[in-house]
């Protein structure tokens, strides 16, 4: 694409403080030092590259995974500027990247629009590195400096010349002294990539991964979608029975803001939404949601009443019920946003809020009358989860009433601990009776309580809600936790700090733990959240050796050590457990319950919407979907057969 004229110089960039707290406090300014930590301190780099293509000046970026562990974005954008910075007096390149708020979002000339605007992000990624190497084209000669642990090796300078234009390129390593983890994910990194290629129609991003076998070719990605938004709400929705196939789509502006917005309908439950601001994904939402969601509620209301298919509904659709079965894309350019933290997770703008709403009412508005089809197929979906919501209504009532917010009376299967101190107590939910037998036997009765199910749980992610509510294991699961549900959950009256999902170590024990997970997702979704929820790890395997015995959580642990155990000349005993009503009381409190020597796994949403595909891949209505997962993956699966 043509490069817009622009002067971008030393002049643009200006100087609020210097860098020395970031590495004292990464978590203030990345949000944590984890995995997603790592990932983070890519992305600030990335969106950098990502501004220069929004404002025209960029259409290519190059991202590569080296084989040392390092990363690197490349664009062939303006160029950071080199020359003497006037109140640093020292290049403007460093100045940029070792000068934490320094940067060209400040000065109105250099960007119109950015999502960099704290100026930080560069900085961080280099305070947090081990190295960092930043190569600069820019009017036909490459400059470069490197860095350690933010602190400039030497000032920038001339190292060649070149023909293929302007550009920018950082390389970096993260700290091991700073990062739980430093091996990024190609995954994730072209999950990130994604995401701005589909926010910025036109741009081509090219994702290498170095880092293979001796001898095999390098793994190459490229992302290019000349229907940006649109297309990214097409993949949302690529093994989705659709009620408008075609996406309502809207790119306008109001008093200085670009609003952008995709829409489909699914015949699903759920609502799947993606706000951003400048490019920069806001998982909490912002001003933005609310005006779009304003905006929706009002259009798809007006045009129902309108077209007279509100009989039966005596007030008007709610907000969740329009959004039911909703995936959306909405996008806005903005040239001061203010956020809710460095990490950007809030809009906080007012003014965005009034622009949403006009332009997206107006718009959809137009297109619901341009296509009634598809318009009475939305009302119609609308209205029927405005009356399923009456019977649940009934049924929620009658669950709560239950629970132990309101009453007493526990579950007559729970038998419940003696600690009344929610932080030391536990719940494990078991499958079956006779491992609820053992559990209970062979348990901490001061701080271990057992909840036995019977049976396969209800599908939630299925079924509606009345129709859920209406179980009694889903009721008996409720009333044990004391949360509430919908509009009354409080997870501050939660009854137990660990829930523990406990179920054989097979193929039918895994497919309870799922049953079991697809409940709390839905409908304790908190509860994950703020990491309550667990995973017992029963052993699959007991081997003997005389008085000994060892247990195994998988085939290839006993297999190594019960070779190791013959070499040695012992007479190891294999036996596998058929589950974990097997086990007696001692066994099964030494093996999976005893907190000095159980395995846990923790349940975390890492990524919304990778979680909401997952479960509606495996439990929801549309079968293809789950034949193509089972087809992909039959040869690795191992089966107790």
């Amino acid at each position: 694409m043509p490069k817009p004229i622009s002067k971008y110089g030393a002049s643009n960039i200006q100087v609020l403080q210097g860098l020395e707290a970031v590495r004292k406090r990464p978590a203030m300014y990345i949000g944590s030092t984890d995995r997603n930590g790592l990932h983070h301190i890519f992305t600030e780099i990335l969106d950098n590259s990502v501004d220069e293509a929004i404002a025209g000046y960029c259409d290519r970026i190059w991202v590569t995974l080296h084989k040392d562990d390092s990363i690197s974005v490349k664009d062939n954008g303006r160029g950071i500027p080199i020359e003497i910075h006037s109140q640093t007096k020292v290049s403007t390149l460093e100045t940029v990247m070792t000068n934490l708020h320094a940067g060209g979002k400040f000065e109105e000339g250099a960007y119109k629009v950015s999502g960099g605007l704290h100026g930080v992000g560069m900085k961080c990624t280099n305070a947090l590195s081990e190295w960092m190497i930043t190569t600069v084209k820019r009017e036909g000669n490459i400059y470069q400096q490197e860095y350690r642990r933010g602190i400039p090796q030497y000032s920038v300078k001339k190292i060649g010349k070149t023909k293929e234009g302007d550009g920018t390129e950082h390389r970096f390593l993260p700290d091991k002294e700073i990062f739980t983890e430093t091996d990024f994910n190609f995954k994730e990194i072209v999950k990130k990539c994604r995401q701005h290629a589909y926010l910025t129609a036109g741009l081509k991003i090219t994702i290498t991964d170095e880092r293979v076998e001796k001898g095999k070719s390098p793994i190459i990605f490229e992302l290019y979608f000349e229907d940006g938004i649109k297309s990214y709400v097409l993949f949302m929705n690529i093994d989705e029975k659709l009620i408008n196939e075609e996406p309502f789509y809207v790119n306008k502006t109001h008093e200085g803001i670009l609003v952008e917005a995709a829409i489909q309908y699914t015949h699903g439950m759920e609502e799947d939404v993606y706000c951003y601001t400048n490019n920069i994904i806001n998982p909490e939402g912002g001003t933005h949601l609310a005006g779009f969601r304003t905006a929706l509620t009002s259009a798809i209301n007006t045009y129902a009443q309108k077209a007279e298919l509100l009989k039966g509904v005596t007030t008007a659709l709610s907000g969740d019920d329009v959004r039911e079965g909703l995936s959306a894309v909405l996008s806005v350019k903005v040239t001061n946003p203010q956020f809710e933290g460095q990490t950007k997770i809030k809009l906080n703008n007012p003014e965005v809020k009034n622009a949403v709403a006009k332009i997206v009412r107006d718009e959809l508005l137009t297109y619901l009358d341009e296509h009634p089809k598809e318009a009475k197929a939305i009302v119609d979906k609308a209205v029927l989860s405005y009356k399923a919501k009456a019977a649940a209504k009934a049924a929620r009532d009658a669950v709560i009433r239950k629970s132990a917010l309101e009453s007493t009376t526990l579950p007559g299967k729970l038998a419940d601990c003696i600690s009344n101190n929610p932080e030391e107590c536990e719940l494990y939910i078991v499958e079956g009776d006779s491992a609820g037998g053992s559990a209970r036997q062979g348990r901490d009765r001061t701080i271990q309580a057992v909840l036995p199910l019977r049976g396969k749980i209800i599908n939630t992610h299925k079924y509606r809600v009345d129709r859920v509510l209406g179980n009694n294991e889903f009721k008996d699961i409720t009333t044990a936790l004391g949360v509430g549900i919908g509009t009354t959950l409080d997870t501050s009256k939660l009854r137990y700090h660990k829930i523990i999902i406990m179920s054989d170590a097979d193929v039918d024990g895994l497919h309870i733990t799922t049953l079991v997970l697809t409940l709390l997702y839905r409908f304790f979704k908190p509860l994950i959240e703020e990491g309550y929820i667990y995973v017992a790890q029963p052993p699959l395997h007991k081997v003997e050796i005389g008085k000994k015995k060892y247990y195994f959580l998988n085939d290839g642990e006993k297999d190594l050590f019960v070779q190791e155990a013959k070499k040695a000349g012992k007479n190891p005993v294999a036996n596998r457990f058929k589950g974990l009503g097997e086990m007696n009381p001692e066994q099964l409190w030494e093996t999976t319950m005893n907190p000095e020597t159980r395995a846990l796994k923790q349940v975390q949403i890492i990524d919304g919407q990778e979680a909401e595909k997952t479960f509606e891949m495996l439990m929801g209505t549309e079968v293809p979907p789950r034949r193509k997962f089972i087809q992909k993956y039959a040869t690795k699966a191992h089966l107790d057969i």
